[in-house]
């Protein structure tokens, strides 16, 4: 059997499975279900300061809602807090305490001094490492793409600062070089860097006129871009680098090895598949080692990266040069003549 053994965000982990944040692991026995089918470590569902902000407003204004009715009756309701992350808390807690491979938390905050007062909460639940989650919608026609990277810089810098454990960043694509800010994390001290977030988009219904909100998993084709960018910053930065998004089978897992990842998230091929898919996944990595005759992934982590091929066309390369020079074949094979 091969040594599936990788780093992530400095954790030693049995293989380079990582089930990352979703509904999925809010349940203590879907947590204990991964574990046994062979995942490597768990990222807990994000603890999200928007949604308690939010939830927190729904309380108050439920409970001011029949307040001076009468100019006898002040308030009908006791005074009550929102409880904020304490339920999030105590789940990430309970998570920690019956799981024996690491578990990492997820953070994503709206305001600067949140960011560190959520991460020092989180870190004292036991946690081994936190991932911040950064995705800034654009909101204002003259906010510059430099402004939103330099406060979401900041946040990561002052979270590192406080906090002792390991600290990592999700990013999403939507950034003018990515590996720019990819760098600029190496550099302020980032454990490591997951690509890329799957994020919400809104979506309407035509026949009601109406918006709503689509669960839609990722496919196959969504893995391209991370398979690109682990192949670009392979070599080039010592932060860990997490592939993310559209990760469906061994093949995919195998790739992204191949391109210069540490390990990889998946989420959306649970869903589908169910949890005995992970030991499928893992069982085929290691079979496809053998067949190879890798002993470990450092034997070939990175063999199909940037930094180590020669076509220099094949990360770097936007537009569909080699088939407009392979025309007749692409033709020949589609039926085209």
């Amino acid at each position: 059997m091969a040594d599936l053994t990788v780093k992530y965000l400095g954790l030693q982990l049995k293989n380079p499975l990582v089930l990352g944040a979703s509904n999925l692991v809010n349940d203590l026995d879907n947590l204990k279900q991964a574990e046994d089918a062979g995942i490597a470590a768990i990222v807990f569902k994000s603890l999200f300061e928007e949604q308690i902000q939010l939830e927190s407003a729904q309380l108050d204004d439920q409970l001011e809602e029949y307040n001076e009715r009468h100019a006898e009756m002040v308030s009908l309701f006791p005074s009550i807090q929102h409880a904020g992350p304490a339920e999030h808390l105590e789940k990430l807690r309970l998570a920690k305490e019956n799981l024996n491979i690491p578990l990492i938390a997820s953070l994503n905050c709206m305001y600067d001094v949140s960011w560190v007062e959520y991460a020092q909460q989180l870190e004292e639940t036991g946690v081994d490492a936190l991932e911040l989650n950064f995705y800034a919608v654009p909101r204002k026609m003259d906010q510059t793409g430099s402004k939103i990277e330099d406060a979401q810089l900041e946040a990561f810098k002052s979270v590192k600062a406080k906090v002792k454990i390991p600290v990592s960043v999700k990013l999403s694509p939507f950034y003018a070089n990515p590996l720019n800010l990819v760098k600029k994390l190496d550099e302020a001290g980032a454990d490591g860097v997951i690509l890329f977030n799957r994020l919400f988009q809104p979506e309407i219904d035509i026949d009601s006129e109406s918006h709503y909100s689509p669960f839609h998993l990722s496919t196959k084709e969504d893995n391209k871009l991370p398979l690109r960018f682990a192949g670009l910053l392979y070599g080039n930065v010592n932060t860990s680098i997490i592939s993310n998004t559209g990760i469906m089978d061994s093949d995919d897992a195998i790739k992204m090895l191949l391109a210069g990842a540490d390990s990889v998230q998946i989420v959306s091929t649970v869903y589908k598949n169910k949890f005995a898919h992970i030991t499928k996944m893992v069982s085929e990595i290691d079979q496809w080692m053998d067949t190879k005759g890798y002993k470990s992934i450092k034997d070939f982590k990175g063999k199909l990266s940037n930094q180590s091929i020669n076509d220099p066309f094949v990360y770097k390369r936007a537009q569909y040069i080699d088939l407009l020079l392979k025309s007749e074949n692409v033709l020949k094979k589609y039926s085209m003549r």
